[in-house]
């Protein structure tokens, strides 16, 4: 894990094992550019074999240490780490603050966590949205902003897969990125909209009552076992199956909600989000936050089965 994340910040609390700078409180982003350790700038630079230069490509470089970000297409345009902080200054205007940011795979990824001024009342519940943006400097992928709500009470996200709104918008380093990020910020509304949308389908969840037969069946189609699974896989998945179970009906923040599909998300999204999974691997934690904002596959799993009996 350590291997992965490079530098970073977090507010109040260190994430992933210790890793990263922790403050009291969000810094602007001046100061979370600066704590995260994404002070530095992309380089292009041409490529040369023993035969002379490579035509068509150019190496992305980290001008504090020469550190090779990745071989990209010389089509492809830098948007510069100060250009994302900016771009999300712009984007929410004053108050905004950021809760964390950070360096990932020696720089060739990065990342920033704002919260959105606004709190959203959802069936008397405060719902805080946040904005994340993440940039890849190696030429792997687009650059993605996407809206992530949370429920203030317990920290869990509601990052549902709506039919009616997007959660996320994206853009890739080539053409006139100065015009694809103004085309984004215009476009970027749909964080209202997904909102919005989120709390009409919020609303209908909490009105689809769910009994406990329902909820069993639903947790053996998340947490499946096979016919021919051995001694200790269906001792594991029981284990799974039983804390899952927990979560939907022990949780003292779901305990007014009534048996419901919106109470049954809940109990997901903080089982696929807290529960200790049968095998850690190395990046475990890494990959649990960047399926926060892209989608966790668990989470979408549920709210389709949910919406598929409707």
């Amino acid at each position: 894990m350590s291997a992965n994340v490079e530098t970073m910040f977090s507010v109040r609390k260190k994430p992933w094992h210790g890793l990263g700078t922790v403050v009291a409180e969000a810094p602007s982003s001046e100061d979370a550019l600066r704590l995260a350790g994404l002070d530095w700038k992309v380089e292009q630079k041409p490529l040369f074999t023993s035969k002379g230069i490579v035509e068509g490509y150019k190496a992305n470089i980290r001008d504090t240490d020469g550190q090779v970000l990745g071989v990209v297409s010389e089509r492809y345009k830098i948007i510069q780490n100060t250009e994302a902080f900016a771009f999300t200054d712009e984007l929410l205007g004053e108050g905004v603050r950021y809760e964390t940011a950070g360096s990932l795979q020696n720089g060739k990824k990065i990342w920033l966590l704002a919260r959105m001024p606004r709190e959203f009342i959802i069936s008397g519940e405060r719902i805080s949205p946040y904005l994340v943006f993440s940039n890849t400097h190696d030429g792997s992928g687009a650059v993605r902003v996407a809206v992530t709500p949370v429920r203030v009470v317990c920290n869990n996200t509601l990052n549902l897969a709506l039919q009616t709104a997007s959660r996320s918008f994206s853009m890739i380093h080539t053409g006139d990125v100065k015009g694809k990020v103004t085309e984004a910020r215009e476009t970027l509304f749909m964080a209202e909209t997904y909102m919005e949308n989120l709390g009409k389908e919020i609303e209908n969840l909490r009105r689809q009552k769910m009994s406990d037969r329902q909820v069993r069946e639903y947790i053996e189609m998340l947490l499946p076992l096979e016919k021919d699974a051995s001694g200790l896989t269906e001792k594991n998945i029981n284990r799974l199956r039983n804390d899952l179970a927990a979560r939907y009906y022990d949780a003292p923040d779901l305990k007014e909600v009534g048996k419901s599909a919106y109470r049954f998300i809940n109990a997901v999204s903080d089982f696929a989000t807290h529960a200790e999974p049968i095998r850690r691997t190395r990046n475990y934690q890494e990959n649990l936050f960047m399926k926060t904002f892209e989608g966790n596959p668990m989470i979408d799993k549920a709210y389709q089965m949910i919406r598929a009996v409707v």
